[in-house]
C-alpha cells in the first residue's frame, strides 16, 4: 500500500496505524499521530485502518540541543 508519511511517499504492508508504527520502528511512550489531518489517540491506533493514499503524520521527541 502507498502512503504519504511525514510528507514522503512510502510503500508499506501495515494495515493499521499501530502496525505501521511497528513496521517503521517507532517506539517509545510518547508519539503523536494523525491520519489525513485528524489526530489519532494512542488508544485508537490498533483499530485505525489504513487505506491506499492515506496521509500519516508521526511526531516524536528528539534529543539534542
Amino acid at each position: 500500500m502507498k502512503l504519504t508519511i511525514n510528507g514522503e511517499q512510502c510503500e508499506v504492508t501495515a494495515a493499521t496505524l499501530a502496525a505501521l508504527l511497528t513496521e517503521l520502528d517507532y517506539e517509545g511512550g510518547w508519539l503523536a499521530t494523525a491520519l489525513n489531518g485528524e489526530v489519532v489517540p494512542a488508544r485508537q491506533r490498533d483499530g485505525c485502518a489504513l487505506t491506499d493514499g492515506d496521509r500519516i503524520e508521526i511526531l516524536a521527541p528528539m534529543k539534542g540541543g
